[in-house]
C-alpha cells in the first residue's frame, strides 16, 4: 500500500500524522522535496518519532536549502525541479509518502505537489481547524476527485471543532480515519499510542 500525505495548507501536521502513519504500519518513509531544515528535515522528525525496526526513511529526491515553496527554494539553489528525476524508492514494504505544504504548491513553472500523486497511490488529507479551513479542504479534496486521484481518508489535527468537522465529514463522504489532539508534546510513546488506534482504520484502506 502507499499513501500520500498532503495537508490543507502549511503547517497543518502532515509530519506528525505521517509518523503516526508509519508506525501504525511499519511502513517506509519518503519525502521527495525538503525545503529548508536541512539539518532538521521532516525526515529527521520522522525518524526521531517512531519506535518500530522496520520502517526505512528513503532519502529525499530534492534537499533545498531555503524554507520556501519548492519552486522559489530550487531557484535559489540555482536548480529546477525535475519530476523526471524524481524516483520512486523501491520496497516490499507499505510506502508512506509525505508532499510539501498543500497540493497546489509549486515545484516549478509547470508542476505543483498533486503532481507528484502516482495512480497507486491513496491520497491522506490532513485537515486542521482554522477560519478558512472547511474551504481550503473542501478545495483540496475537490482538486484530488477532478484528477480521479483516489483519496484514503482525513486526518484532523489539532483542537477539535466538532462542527467543522462534522460539515466536513457530510459533505464529501470521506472516511475520518483519526484525530490527534493538540498534545503539549509528541515523543515515541505518544506516537504509537496515535498509532494503534489509527492501525484498523489504516488496514482497512488496502
Amino acid at each position: 500500500m502507499k499513501l500520500f500525505i498532503t495537508g490543507i495548507s502549511t503547517d497543518v501536521g502532515k509530519t506528525i500524522a505521517s509518523a503516526i502513519i508509519v508506525e501504525a504500519l511499519e511502513a517506509d518513509y519518503w519525502k521527495p522535496i525538503q525545503a529548508g531544515d536541512v539539518d532538521h528535515s521532516d525526515s529527521h522528525k520522522v525518524k526521531s518519532y517512531i519506535s518500530n525496526k522496520r520502517t526505512i526513511i528513503h532519502p529525499n529526491s530534492y534537499l533545498l536549502n531555503t524554507p520556501a515553496s519548492p519552486h522559489l527554494a530550487a531557484a535559489i539553489d540555482g536548480i529546477t525541479i525535475d519530476l523526471n528525476k524524481i524516483e520512486e524508492p523501491k520496497t516490499q514494504n507499505h510506502l508512506i509518502v509525505e508532499g510539501a505544504g498543500g497540493v497546489f504548491v509549486p515545484l516549478n513553472d509547470m508542476d505543483c505537489v498533486i503532481d507528484l500523486i502516482q495512480p497507486d497511490y491513496k491520497v491522506i488529507v490532513v485537515s486542521r481547524h482554522y477560519l478558512g479551513s472547511i474551504n481550503h479542504t473542501l478545495l483540496t479534496i475537490e482538486s484530488l476527485h477532478n484528477r480521479k486521484i483516489a483519496i484514503g481518508g482525513i486526518v484532523f489535527s489539532g483542537e477539535e471543532n466538532k462542527a467543522t468537522e462534522s460539515i466536513i465529514l457530510n459533505k464529501t463522504g470521506i472516511k475520518c480515519i483519526g484525530r490527534i489532539e493538540q498534545e503539549p508534546y509528541f515523543d515515541q510513546n505518544v506516537i504509537k499510542e496515535y498509532a494503534d488506534l489509527f492501525r484498523k482504520n489504516l488496514l482497512e484502506l488496502q
